[in-house]
């Protein structure tokens, strides 16, 4: 074993038994940085056409999520978006006051709903923002799609605070 050199064989011994080698690390973040700027630019490119509705990112997750789960609770929701419920109380206040959602109380909780203006803009929205998410996976063969989406099931399971779908549908009413 080699002694006395700042990043010796006992740092590489540390790093392997615990199964990061430096080329492992390096490839696993330069893999999320890649992840990162293509889920960037497509939020961008989403914000855009959402800004001539005046209508936030979060905003239309919102949309999109109740959409899909109409009754949703507000604890359901802050899991599915990864929010805090406080989080979710400001959103639904804004989208209240717009009058495209509803929160009626069911039991203890409020039963999340659309109204008719909230599922009109849905009906608008999701479809666009559908064809965007398939053209860009167009990209990849039906194979590289499945195992793609297997690898990121596999990646978020365990993870904290993490939302698994389990293969329910998608946010916007879609397979994931």
């Amino acid at each position: 074993m080699t002694r006395g050199r700042k990043g010796g064989s006992e740092d590489q011994e540390a790093e392997s038994s615990r199964g990061c080698s430096a080329s492992r690390r390096r490839r696993a973040v330069a893999t999320w940085l890649r992840l990162a700027r293509l889920v960037g630019s497509q939020n961008t490119a989403l914000g855009g056409r959402l800004r001539e509705r005046s209508l936030s990112l979060a905003q239309f997750d919102v949309i999109a999520q109740i959409g899909v789960s109409e009754g949703l609770t507000q604890k359901e929701l802050a899991e599915r978006l990864v929010v805090t419920q406080g989080d979710v109380t400001q959103l639904l206040q804004k989208l209240e006051k717009r009058r495209l959602v509803t929160r009626p109380p069911s039991g203890r909780c409020n039963s999340l709903r659309l109204t008719a203006a909230g599922r009109r803009l849905r009906d608008t929205l999701v479809p666009g923002q559908e064809q965007a998410i398939a053209r860009l996976f167009g990209a990849l063969s039906d194979a590289e799609l499945e195992t793609l989406s297997r690898l990121l099931r596999k990646m978020t399971r365990g993870q904290p605070g993490a939302y698994t779908d389990d293969g329910a549908e998608g946010p916007t009413g879609g397979q994931p």
